[in-house]
């Protein structure tokens, strides 16, 4: 067994529960999360497919609820279905899910299947009965979402999943379009996943097969064996994105703080350290392998494989310019500005310019005094890295692989490629320091919210990222480094970090403790 397997083993055993890392905070919980621990809770499902709209009928919907229903039968959900219903009977069927998960306690999942629109930043589910005559009756005519949300969100059960393939166009005919197309954003509740067919303020396809496109994927990739949950909707959001030409990109907000199997693995078990060590360094080879792939396919494959990998972030910005390179117009999600159910989402501008320049001032955590100011300028920008004249260099992201002093870090993902509240990752590289043997550093972040934070430079309504983990390697004798770390991004008015705060422990030493704000900027 290698020196790096050692220490990860030393690190999973007493490193990590020795310094109260597994105990605390969010790192701990994805550090420690068992698997499989709501399989034996019970499982209640509503599922509603509505087809025979008097206005504008659909043809899958119907199909779809059927199809769901079967699998999650099988998956051992108590199902209720309903197809092609009225108002009445899908409001008494939401409260009837609600009361069961309240009683019961267990896991809830409702899909839905037909016409949905947004009103005022509201999302109505339309019923078969539904007459839209005017705008204003959608209000009591459709079947507000928000009904739903509050009834789960009032169960106290540990976790839902909400799916709704609800985006098709021209809900009512010619005569009364809406403003906005689709459905609005909006924040998961705790402990839930909001699936939409395709991203907000955008439309989806109905499908020309037995079944609509989304469920179509849906319906195949929910019979996998050992997916979890979160992997299931990711796999479905690459599948329908490649179908489509990029016309339609499923969309999730997650909360989720537990893994969900539809079917479980043979043996639900914990792997060992070397099990673990071994699927690491078959992803990281993969990885390798497809990093500066130009063609879609192996990067496709990468993410088919690990959709929530050491290197999906990667992967997934990769894939965006490989298929922009072949002509994909990929949609976008519509502007949430104002819309009070959402802290709404952003994308990294990675369209970095040389002679960019960002100075930030470095501030002792504790004391808050200042220590030092620093500027960082762009010199030179390749497909892969971007060089800064201090010596840094990041990869496109932001993600540092060289410092100032000369140290070196392997690929990693530590900036990530999209933001939304609640979305979680995972990275694990090497670092070489300047003198010394390389070690690794294994890190979890998690966005936990979107604030105004105030720096020199101005004020920001950032996304709040923080990270827990931990650095272990030889040096001067076996080491373990507990890091804390939050960063403050506003990708949609800087392209660096508009703050970040560091605190990095060896046992009871302090290695750094700092904050570093942005003073200015220049970004052509």
């Amino acid at each position: 067994m290698g020196t790096m397997d050692l220490g990860r083993r030393q690190v999973l055993q007493g490193g990590l529960a020795a310094g109260g890392l597994l105990l605390s905070g969010m790192a701990g919980r994805a550090w420690a999360q068992s698997p499989g621990g709501l399989l034996s809770v019970p499982k209640v499902a509503l599922v509603v497919g509505n087809s025979k709209y008097r206005q504008v009928p659909l043809r899958n919907p119907t199909n779809d609820a059927g199809a769901m229903a079967e699998v999650l039968n099988a998956a051992g959900f108590q199902v209720t279905l309903k197809l092609d219903a009225p108002r009445a009977e899908m409001v008494s069927a939401i409260q009837s899910h609600a009361q069961a998960l309240a009683a019961k306690k267990g896991v809830g999942l409702f899909y839905f299947a037909g016409h949905g629109v947004q009103l005022a930043w509201r999302n109505y589910l339309i019923p078969v009965d539904a007459v839209v005559e005017k705008t204003e009756d959608i209000q009591t005519r459709g079947v507000d979402l928000g009904s739903l949300l509050k009834g789960i969100t009032e169960a106290g059960n540990p976790m839902n999943v909400i799916i709704l393939d609800a985006c098709r166009d021209d809900p009512f005919g010619d005569a009364r379009r809406l403003e906005q197309k689709g459905l609005s954003q909006v924040d998961a509740p705790p402990g839930t996943l909001l699936a939409y067919a395709t991203s907000p303020g955008n439309t989806a396809a109905d499908g020309e097969g037995a079944n609509g496109l989304y469920t179509e994927h849906l319906l195949r990739e929910s019979k996998t064996q050992g997916a979890k949950i979160e992997d299931v909707f990711k796999r479905v959001r690459l599948g329908v994105r490649r179908k489509s030409s990029g016309r339609q990109i499923p969309w999730e907000s997650t909360s989720l703080e537990e893994d969900f199997f539809f079917v479980p693995p043979p043996q639900l078990k914990k792997l060992s350290d070397e099990e673990k060590e071994k699927r690491y360094k078959e992803e990281t080879a993969l990885w390798e392998r497809v990093e500066t792939a130009r063609d879609p396919a192996p990067l496709e494959d990468y993410l088919r494989r690990y959709p929530s990998g050491n290197f999906a972030e990667l992967a997934q910005l990769q894939l965006d310019r490989s298929l922009a390179a072949q002509g994909e117009k990929k949609i976008q999600i519509a502007l949430a500005e104002g819309n009070p159910y959402t802290k709404g989402s952003a994308v990294a501008n990675t369209d970095r310019k040389v002679g960019d320049s960002y100075t930030y001032r470095v501030l002792d955590l504790s004391s808050k005094k200042e220590r030092t100011t620093f500027t960082s300028t762009i010199t030179r920008i390749t497909d892969t890295e971007v060089t800064y004249g201090d010596g840094r260099v990041t990869d496109l992201l932001g993600n540092v692989r060289r410092t100032v002093d000369g140290a070196r870090f392997s690929a990693n993902q530590e900036v990530p490629l999209e933001y939304a509240v609640g979305k979680r990752w995972v990275t694990r590289y090497s670092s070489t320091p300047p003198r010394g043997t390389t070690g690794s550093v294994e890190m979890h972040f998690q966005v936990v919210t979107r604030e105004s934070i105030t720096v020199p430079a101005g004020t920001f309504n950032a996304f709040r990222v923080e990270g827990q983990g931990v650095a272990w390697g030889q040096r001067g004798g076996f080491r373990i480094v507990q890091i804390r770390r939050t960063d403050w991004f506003a990708p949609d008015r800087v392209r660096g970090a508009v703050a970040w705060e560091r605190d990095r422990r060896a046992g009871p030493d302090v290695l750094t403790s700092d904050r570093a704000e942005l003073v200015s900027y220049k970004e052509s």
